[in-house]
């Protein structure tokens, strides 16, 4: 079953930021935001601004500053999609978070809140159409993209994009995946969406736990946390789905390691300003989570990055500072000795009003420190590569691109590049590694 959508992004202001991320959401007239305004100004229930915003009218008009909406679908690339399985009987979560039919709830119930819009009123992409990244003019050099392999392919999925919708339900193959980001919590991850025969799709509840995404399956209406694939509440509590190992990198490292890849299109069945930022400044390490209750960790800054890995039951988070300093640091995590590379060039998605003028926060890189059974060390080179011991170099997505194991591609291990707050707060344990 799925809910219908409505224009409003997630807010990270209650009140008065409504105002800021619906004008950048519709690009509406002037008249049309100072009368929201108006009515806005006069209640003080957040809710109450929510439905008032609601109620005024605005139009869609292309956004200043911004680059050309394509126009043509010539270029598009249509994939056939394996669509969920049908809405079964059971009692909705999200119109009853207790109901006593449900397995026990893996959180408290009422840790989860209202981020703001309603179900779907941030809508998923569940018929995504691409394009060939040779074909793509819209994405600058730096601009951050999310890069997903699945068996033999790759694909992008632009961060310009993702944050107006914060899940893609798309297919590989035989694979049904979701993929996801989630901007209060600077996460990305993707999931293969089948729980034993049955395939799942997902949809927003426009609900946060921890200021994380809160997801809902449309086939039982459970409730899951974005950030480890869990449903929490609901008919499917207890259930975990499998995570995909991903990447955020620049559109130009992408594009030179797949240039025939596929790249999420902006042809999306929706108008948002694709190429703005609807949280400018949010990451900005001085200022507070929204809607974050919890207790801060105060081994580090809440709204530091660090990248977060878990693997084989162990976790263990690198602060990206320490990591960009270094370039390369290998660690043992799980029993096994992984390397995690930083490369500069590519830009924070939550920095400026127009994410191709983030800062440069560079891009991240987990992989198994092992190539044809035997044991490397790499170090970042400046030629924008990694070099190993053998003479190979390799980029910053794990692939050989010179030396004796050109064409090669080193094992990626799933990985969070997040805010600190995020992941303490889900698991309290991890320990930080001392570079």
């Amino acid at each position: 079953m799925k809910r219908p959508c409505t224009i409003l992004p997630c807010t990270i202001l209650v009140v008065l930021a409504v105002l800021g991320v619906l004008a950048a959401a519709c690009a509406s007239d002037q008249a049309s935001v100072t009368r929201a305004a108006s009515v806005v100004s006069e209640v003080d229930d957040a809710d109450a601004a929510r439905q008032a915003v609601d109620d005024v009218e605005v139009s869609d008009q292309d956004a200043a500053g911004l680059p050309d909406q394509p126009t043509s679908e010539d270029w598009l690339v249509e994939v056939d999609q394996i669509a969920g399985d049908p809405r079964t009987d059971a009692v909705s979560a999200l119109d009853n978070s207790n109901d006593p039919s449900f397995p026990s709830p893996l959180v408290n119930v009422s840790d989860i809140r209202s981020g703001g819009p309603p179900p779907d009123g941030i809508p998923s992409i569940d018929e995504p159409r691409f394009q060939q990244a040779g074909d793509v003019d819209w994405l600058g050099d730096d601009e951050p993209v999310l890069s997903l392999r699945v068996g033999d392919e790759t694909r992008a999925y632009p961060m310009q994009i993702m944050t107006w919708h914060e899940l893609v339900n798309d297919t590989f193959g035989d694979v049904p995946v979701t993929v996801s980001f989630c901007p209060l919590c600077n996460s990305a991850v993707a999931y293969h969406r089948e729980v034993g025969e049955t395939v799942l799709d997902f949809g927003t509840s426009g609900r946060l736990y921890n200021s994380s995404l809160v997801m809902y399956d449309r086939q039982t209406e459970s409730l899951w946390t974005h950030f480890n694939g869990t449903a929490v509440v609901g008919e499917l509590a207890g259930t975990e789905l499998e995570l995909l190992a991903m990447q955020t990198v620049s559109w130009s490292s992408f594009k030179r390691a797949h240039p025939d890849a596929l790249v999420l299109s902006r042809e999306t069945g929706f108008t948002r300003d694709y190429g703005r930022n609807p949280y400018p400044g949010y990451d900005d390490v001085s200022q507070a989570p929204f809607l974050f209750d919890g207790d801060t960790d105060s081994r580090l800054l809440a709204k530091q990055r660090v990248v977060a890995i878990r693997h084989n039951g162990d976790s263990v988070a690198v602060v990206v500072d320490d990591l960009a300093a270094a370039g390369v640091i290998d660690l043992e995590v799980g029993g096994e000795v992984l390397t995690v590379w930083h490369m500069p060039g590519t830009a924070s998605g939550l920095d400026t009003e127009l994410v191709a003028d983030g800062r440069d926060i560079g891009a991240t890189g987990v992989f198994m420190a092992v190539v044809d059974g035997s044991q490397r060390s790499f170090e970042r080179a400046p030629t924008g590569l990694f070099v190993d011991s053998s003479g190979s170099a390799w980029d910053i997505l794990g692939n050989a691109v010179s030396g004796p194991d050109v064409g090669a591609q080193l094992t990626p291990i799933e990985h969070l590049d997040t805010f600190w707050f995020a992941i303490a707060a889900f698991d309290p344990d991890i320990r930080i590694v001392d570079s």
